[in-house]
């Protein structure tokens, strides 16, 4: 169907939501596997897009939007028909009301098509058509058009907007008074009760009685009977025994008073129930119950069981076992089964399980397991009945579960049900139901089994010590979880095989040890050398596991020994001894210390060690100085032995040594650093027997030079160069040197000497051509260096005109000089890395000097005055065009900012910013006379091309100005009309005038007739006062109307205010005399009556009326003046006036109607209330009368109303009294209520509509 095509006027298709969409794009698409679907048109993405929804139909779909659209609509109906009652009932103007519907509709009829909602998008000719009938449905309410249905329709209108200007003037609706519902309240509901009725425990509660034989309180419900006799019959649940328990009536009446102090006031009528207390264990019943008229009453069989309170403990066989056995719990429950048991487990504190079980004992049977009522459990027919199951059984529950976890694991019992319905809770309190004071719970400590091995020794690795020491055996206790396990003592055992590595015999036992340690500890002290094996390992709580390695070898190490050989070492060129050499030989266990001392000449003993990884090695010993040398050993340690001492041995050894001739610089790898022109010097260390002869080279450029210095008679020889006049790589070799032996050794040794190609230098840069530079004051500038040579550069430079010196190291060969003053400066000295450098004269000196700041002046003349060092413009009046001319000096454009400070005369103060932009050296600022006040201007800030406002300093310049506020008068009462009767003959009254401003003042008044086109000027000069009472003359008044009004005005400043046209107007009328009559001739009213009078003259019209001694003002619009009496009192007219001749020419009368107040009854107090009697007694019924007596009423007596069911009226009596109380006495059952009252002046009848509070609603007769 969506693809018939539609005509224009046609409904559209109500659009689908997204989803109804997706499901029929599902739809379509499955079907479009066997079909051909219809192929769309390419314009069709645009004319969705055009016929998209105001309102998407994601937010409101359209059946919603179609649904708010009525609802709104049908609002607008109501309330032009509210618009239509008050034109009929007030006599309103129709154009308004025309007006306001014309555009209300023209707004809501065409705005309608733009929201795009299905079935509302009308062609614009429908709505052209649509508004046309609103605007002639307008016409006919506004206007009043006669038509036929009029009446109904008015009628129809009264029921929405049924309200009208009461005495009180306030409007109220004519219904909520006739339609009071609290003249006639209450009723009273007779009962005739059944006979009475009893039950034990009607809510069938479970009942235990605890260790502590605390009783229990059976409930026995007693309904509409005093019960004197009760008897219980009471099985024993261990013999099945039976007995009866009597409850006498003093127990009774007892039992029964207690009830019904606990029963609330508002269920007097309801059930009581005795709590009747027993001790004992048993099935009890309700056996009888006789009332006080000796008869008994009907029970209802129930049975109740009291039994023992359930209980539960946990027993368990040890607190501490080991991870891996099982948990050996087992629970002990006692009470009624089948029991319920709620138990959970913890381990480490985490919430693990929590389980419910069933348990009752082996073959157990009783009838709680097969049937659910619990009225009868057993029947008594003369055999003795067996109720055993009932009573208390023990049950244990085991719990057996492996423990895998170490830790704390903890069993606890948190809830107890046993068959009857008794609940223990262990683990919290619960309103209602039974706890214990602690739960039943049983903690396991789980904890890991130990481990043993042995740390660092095995049979590979064997521990060796030293003859006669002991060590430790290296026992590691729980290697994996050190930190985890607690500090327990631990039983080990090991064995022991004695012997050396080679000779263990492992038969050979010789004896098992068992030792205690605990965590940390060291093992036991062990001398004796062979292996030893752990065999086990345990703590007061589990066997643990032997790990590997757990044998150790100890074994005793040989003790060090050593044997030296010596041999002079002789120069190859003078064949003297140069050193000596050592063989050594060790025996022991490497690595070996061996400390010997040296001495040179028997003076200066040395302190010498040495460590040798092997078993043998060979020490030389070559000093470089000549002397008699003797080395002494004195002890050697190896791995296991320690400082054996060698002094026995005697092992020493002595040499003379004479060293050869050598030469070396002092430092090693020299790399000198030299000037241009300046020499350089190495110092060199030479050895051998004085005096020496050095010689050694200078290569530089490929060329070398050769040097010989003789007779050296020290072992230190300083090398002085020549000059270094060429830069570049200088190379000084020493080739070779002789001592006094003659022999001649060629030496390598070679040091670097750089020599800089030229001295550094420092100039000032070029700016813009030359040294010279202008800077904003405050900023910094960046004068240029031209530098040379290697940095850093270290300058020294000076102020002239300060004579101050400063230094500073720089790094870049263009850096720049940083300065901030205004100054000359000129370079001193310049320095790099090394050598010292030169200034250039021609370029050694720079200016800095400052660009001068802009400045402000005020330019005084004849309007500028300054006293005490402040401006001050002359004053002006408000509104009056003023400036003031500033000058500048500086680089133009100039940026200028300044505050104005307003303190008006009224109002708060104020500051507004502003900002002038000047293009030349001077302007003029315009003066702000809007307020009166003092206005400061202060200039704060101050720009031009070169400076920002913001920067540097400036003085500000204040200039103060005093704005006099222009003078203004009005009328004191504006607006308002002097009325006079036609017949006063003077006027007392004045028209008072309100003055602001300086005094003196003069006004220029204006009066001027309303048939009149020129005012009557009126002057008056000279008023030194701010309020002035104008007297209007009688003469110049004559029937009719008059306006006055106040045209200029000048205070006493010179400022002058013309208040024309819109200046303060009062009016004068002259008029005659309204009247006013009664239009019923009766004087007495009741509540809910309307009091009419009619008035003549010219509308509207204003009533003064009193009501109960309150003066009350009244305004109508016609010829007809009325009030609805919407409360009792004196209603009094005491003038009336009218549109002409205004509140000041009333018309004075007197007329006084009576208001009467509208009877009322209740009763039962206003309430609904309900009585039960017996068959045959009787209830009364009180009447509460309030009105003038005598009274007249008219009661009826109904079947009560159920739900579903009205009631149905069976009676109507009438009755008079002439007192406020009657009491009538009644003995058939029903519902009784007043339906009318009437008294010595008014009546009021029900109507049978049932209200909110479930009273009648009353009509007024």
């Amino acid at each position: 169907m969506n693809g018939t095509p539609r005509i224009r006027s046609a409904y559209p298709s109500t659009p689908h939501s997204e989803r109804q969409d997706r499901r029929q794009g599902e739809v379509e698409d499955a079907g479009s596997k066997g079909t051909t679907g219809p192929l769309r048109s390419s314009t069709a993405p645009r004319a969705e897009e055009e016929s998209r929804p105001l309102i998407p139909f994601s937010i409101l779909d359209a059946p919603t939007q179609r649904f708010y659209i009525s609802a709104f609509y049908m609002g607008l109906i109501a309330w032009r028909f509210f618009d239509y009652y008050k034109i009929v009932a007030e006599d309103y103007d129709a154009w308004p009301y025309f007006a306001k519907w014309f555009l209300i509709d023209a707004v809501f009829l065409f705005g309608l098509p733009e929201l795009k909602i299905p079935w509302l998008e009308w062609s614009s000719s429908t709505m052209v058509i649509v508004y046309a009938l609103h605007t002639v449905a307008n016409a006919m309410l506004m206007f009043r058009v006669s038509l036929p249905f009029e009446t109904g329709l008015l009628a129809l209108t009264r029921m929405f907007f049924d309200g009208e200007l009461a005495v009180a003037e306030r409007r109220v609706k004519a219904g909520s008074i006739l339609q009071n519902s609290s003249l006639i309240l209450g009723k009273q509901i007779v009962h005739i009760l059944p006979e009475g009725s009893a039950i034990l425990n009607p809510d069938h509660l479970p009942f235990c009685i605890d260790p502590k034989n605390t009783p229990v309180e059976l409930p026995i419900m007693i309904n509409q009977t005093t019960p004197i006799l009760i008897e219980l019959l009471r099985l024993d649940l261990d013999s099945n025994t039976n007995e009866t328990i009597t409850i006498s009536g003093k127990e009774a009446r007892k039992l029964k008073k207690q009830a019904e102090k606990d029963l609330a006031k508002n269920h007097a009528t309801n059930p009581r129930v005795l709590r009747y207390p027993v001790k004992q264990t048993g099935l009890y019943r309700l056996k009888k119950v006789v009332d006080v008229s000796n008869l008994e009453v009907q029970r209802t069989k129930s049975d109740t069981l009291v039994v023992s309170c359930p209980s539960a403990r946990i027993e368990g066989a040890s607190k501490d076992k080991c991870r891996g056995e099982l948990s050996d719990v087992h629970f002990h429950v006692e009470g009624t089964p089948p029991l319920k048991v709620r138990y959970s487990k913890k381990v480490n504190k985490e919430d693990k399980s929590d389980v419910f079980l069933t348990v009752h004992p082996m073959d157990f049977e009783s009838p709680l397991l097969q049937q659910q009522n619990l009225d009868s459990l057993v029947k008594i027919d003369g055999a003795r009945p067996d109720i055993t199951w009932a009573a208390r059984h023990l049950v244990k529950v085991p719990i057996n579960e492996t423990l895998a976890t170490r830790g704390h694991w903890e069993y606890s019992i948190d809830e107890l049900h046993d068959a009857v319905g008794n609940v223990v809770h262990y683990s919290e309190h619960r309103s209602g139901q039974l706890t214990a004071a602690s739960s039943p719970h049983q903690v396991i400590k789980v904890h890991d089994p130990p481990a043993v091995l042995l740390e660092g020794c095995s049979t590979q690795q064997p521990l060796k010590i030293a003859k006669g020491d002991s060590t430790s055996l290296p026992i590691w206790l729980n290697p994996s979880r050190r930190q985890e396990m607690a500090p327990l003592p631990h039983r080990i055992s090991y064995t022991f095989i004695p012997g050396s590595n080679d000779d263990i015999e492992v038969e050979q036992i010789v004896q098992t040890q068992a030792i205690t340690l605990k965590q940390g500890e060291r093992g036991p002290r062990i001398q004796e050398p062979g292996l030893y094996s752990l065999t086990s390992v345990s703590n007061q709580f589990c066997t643990g596991q032997v790990m590997e390695p757990s044998s150790c070898l100890l074994l005793n190490a040989p003790e060090p020994e050593i044997a030296i050989t010596s041999e002079a070492i002789p120069h190859q060129c003078a064949g003297n001894s140069i050193g000596l050499r050592l063989n050594l030989d060790m025996i022991g266990t490497p690595p070996f210390h061996i400390s010997y001392t040296s001495r040179r000449n028997g003076a200066g003993i040395s302190s010498h060690v040495e460590k040798i990884d092997s078993l043998r090695t060979q020490l030389e010993f070559k000093p470089r100085n000549s002397g008699r040398y003797t080395y002494e050993f004195l002890g050697i340690s190896d791995a296991v032995y320690e400082d054996i001492s060698l002094k026995p041995k005697s092992l020493i050894f002595e040499t003379d040594v004479k060293p050869t001739a050598w030469g070396r610089f002092a430092q090693q790898a020299p790399n000198l650093e030299a000037c241009v022109d300046e020499q350089a010097s190495l110092e060199v260390i030479l050895t051998g027997e004085a005096p020496y002869i050095l010689e050694y080279d200078i290569v530089h450029g490929g060329k070398r030079k050769r040097y010989k210095e003789t007779g050296i008679a020290t072992i230190s020889f300083l090398i002085t160069t020549p000059k270094l006049n060429k830069g570049g790589q200088h190379t000084l070799s020493l080739t070779s040197v002789t001592d006094a032996s003659g022999c001649k050794i060629f030496l390598e040794e070679e040091a670097n000497i750089h020599v800089r190609h030229q001295r550094p230098g420092a100039a000032f840069g070029l700016v813009e051509g030359q040294r010279s530079l202008l800077i904003l004051q405050g900023k910094k500038a960046l004068l240029p260096l031209r530098l040379s040579g290697e940095p850093p550069y270290s300058i020294t430079y000076s102020r002239l005109n300060q004579h101050e010196t400063f230094r500073r190291t720089l790094r870049n060969v263009n850096d720049v000089l940083e300065v901030d003053s205004e100054d000359v400066y000129r370079l001193e000295e310049v320095r790099d890395s090394f050598c010292p450098g030169t200034i250039e004269t021609a370029a050694n000196q720079f200016e800095v000097r400052w660009i001068p700041r802009p400045s402000l002046r005020v330019v005084e003349n004849n309007s500028v005055v300054k006293s005490d060092q402040v401006l001050e413009k002359l004053a002006v009046c408000q509104g009056d065009q003023d400036s003031v001319e500033l000058a500048f000096t500086g680089n133009a454009p100039y940026h200028l900012e300044y505050d104005v400070r307003s303190d008006p005369d009224l109002g708060s103060v104020s500051v507004h910013h502003r900002v002038e932009d000047v293009a030349l050296h001077g302007t003029s600022i315009r003066m702000d006379t809007s307020q009166a006040g003092w206005n400061e201007y202060t200039f704060s800030k101050l720009g031009d091309r070169s400076y920002d406002p913001a920067s540097g300093s400036f003085n500000p310049i204040s200039l103060k100005q005093r704005i006099h506020a222009r003078p203004s008068a009005k009328f004191t009462n504006t607006g308002k009309i002097y009325s006079y009767c036609k017949e006063q003959t003077s006027i007392k009254d004045v028209v008072p005038i309100s003055i602001i401003g300086q005094p003196p003042f003069a006004l220029e008044l204006g009066i001027r007739h309303h048939s009149s086109t020129a005012p009557e000027i009126v002057n008056i000069p000279n008023i030194h006062a701010n309020n002035y009472d104008f007297h209007i003359p009688h003469r110049a008044l004559s029937l009719g109307s008059h306006s006055l009004t106040i045209r200029k005005i000048r205070d006493g400043n010179g400022c002058e205010s013309n208040l024309e046209p819109r200046g303060s107007v009062v009016r004068v009328n002259v008029v005659d005399v309204p009247t006013i009559s009664p239009l019923e001739t009766h004087a007495d009213y009741c509540v809910g009556d309307r009091i009419s009078f009619n008035l003549a003259g010219t509308p509207p019209f204003n009533v003064f009326y009193e009501f109960n001694g309150i003066e009350k003002k009244a305004s109508s619009t016609s010829t007809t003046f009325r009030r609805l009496a919407e409360k009792p009192g004196n209603f009094t007219v005491t003038g009336v006036s009218d549109k002409a001749s205004g509140d000041n020419c009333q018309a004075r009368s007197l007329i006084t109607k009576v208001i009467r107040p509208l009877p009322s009854v209740r009763i039962s107090s206003g309430k609904v209330s309900e009585v039960d009697i017996h068959e045959g007694g009787e209830a009364e019924l009180l009447f509460e009368f309030e009105g003038t007596p005598p009274f007249e009423f008219t009661f009826t007596r109904s079947t009560t109303a159920t739900k579903g069911k009205r009631s149905v009226i069976l009676e109507t009596k009438s009755d008079v009294s002439a007192e406020h109380r009657k009491t009538v006495k009644v003995s058939e059952e029903g519902t009784y209520e007043v339906v009318s009252v009437r008294d010595a002046h008014c009546g009021v009848t029900a109507q049978g509509v049932q209200g909110r509070t479930d009273q009648k609603l009353l009509a007024f007769r």
